[in-house]
């Protein structure tokens, strides 16, 4: 019998990450290799290119095109301030009376004076763009003038959805059970600059009221889709999450609606309670999966740093698995058969399907294209 696989999230008390860190375009490495960093340090830098703001230099100074050169008081590469007069006649009669000039309203610098169309391109200031490490490691290798890779040895949880972007702050652990849900009233000033982590829901109500204690992030196993609709101010869709400005980062270790945490995800955040740990919420489902994640640092000597090539994830009696379909979606069980012939199913069609025995007992039969692998 061949080796069925499929896709998985990964739930460890250990493993070795490498994340790369790399700048949106070529700038400045600010470390080496070997050196140590925290979540907070710069690794990189550079300057994105300032916005472009075109003028009719010609038509403001009632001159064609072809004239300008003449009035012209700058040249492209000079630095400008805002009011710097770009270009200006010599008045009436050539005797300064009635002199028309153009200022800059902007500063930057002059990208282009063209005598064909008479226009000046100005570009806004360059915008600055560091890259933190995102997360305690050492730098395992430098990529020149565009990031590093940083390797290092963590706690570990993989989630079903996520806003928000990169942050980090310490586990605080408000839930008592996976089943949980997590109420506004036990939320209070302690929890500023915390990870809180809920049960099985947190409320908009809830959200809102840790957005305004200054909460760093959020770990639930579900929430309503409704409550992000409206924190966002638009529907999901199928973009890439994780690049919001709401002002907080949200990751679902489940799914959506009330779903109970995973225990294994429960507990291996609860053994971390006050552990450093960063986090973020990008997500996309589709072609080239991007899982939110929450990663806390452990100590670890260099030479543990060896990573294991990784392997598709197996469905085998004994696998545990997550169903991600209705109507059992969310739900946690464990692989006990995996019967070879093909079954019909709601649809008509037939598909294999293995046998998974849920946490009250009962055994059902599911479609293996609606499972994935929880991996440990």
């Amino acid at each position: 019998m061949g080796q069925a696989y499929s896709a998985g999230l990964t739930v460890t008390d250990s493993i070795v990450l490498r994340k790369d860190r790399l700048l949106p375009l070529k700038g400045d490495v600010l470390v080496k290799k070997g050196d140590k960093v925290k979540a907070e340090d710069v690794v990189a830098e550079t300057l994105l290119p300032g916005k472009v703001v075109p003028l009719n230099l010609a038509n403001k100074l009632g001159v064609t095109p072809a004239q300008l050169v003449s009035y012209v008081k700058v040249k492209a590469g000079d630095k400008i301030s805002k009011g710097t007069i770009l270009a200006e006649n010599k008045g009436l009669f050539g005797m300064g009376f009635m002199k028309n000039s153009v200022a800059s309203p902007t500063d930057g610098e002059v990208e282009s004076v063209s005598s064909h169309t008479g226009q000046i391109l100005l570009r806004e200031p360059r915008i600055p763009v560091q890259v933190k490490a995102f997360l305690d490691g050492v730098i395992a290798e430098v990529i020149p003038n565009e990031g590093v890779i940083i390797e290092n040895k963590s706690a570990y949880v993989q989630g079903i959805f996520g806003i928000g972007g990169e942050t980090t702050g310490t586990i605080k652990m408000l839930a008592a059970t996976p089943s949980e849900e997590l109420h506004a009233d036990k939320i209070d000033d302690s929890c500023k600059g915390k990870i809180i982590v809920a049960g099985a829901f947190i409320r908009l109500a809830a959200i809102d009221k840790a957005r305004k204690a200054g909460v760093k992030a959020i770990i639930t196993g579900g929430v309503d889709d409704q409550d992000i609709k409206q924190i966002l101010g638009y529907d999901l869709g199928v973009a890439i999450t994780g690049h919001e400005n709401v002002g907080i980062t949200i990751v679902c270790t489940e799914g959506f609606g009330k779903i109970d945490m995973a225990t294994k995800t429960f507990e291996l955040l609860k053994q971390f309670e006050g552990f450093k740990t960063s986090i973020h919420g990008r997500t996309q489902i589709r072609a080239g999966v991007i899982r939110p994640e929450i990663i806390i640092p452990l100590e670890f000597q260099e030479d543990e740093l060896t990573v294991v090539e990784s392997k598709l994830p197996v469905l085998e009696p004994g696998t545990l698995i997550r169903i991600i379909r209705q109507p059992n979606f969310g739900k946690i069980a464990k692989v006990v058969g995996m019967p070879e012939e093909l079954t019909k199913v709601e649809s008509e069609t037939m598909v294999r399907v293995l046998e998974a025995q849920f946490e009250d007992g009962k055994v059902m039969r599911l479609p293996r294209a609606n499972v994935e692998v929880i991996e440990s």
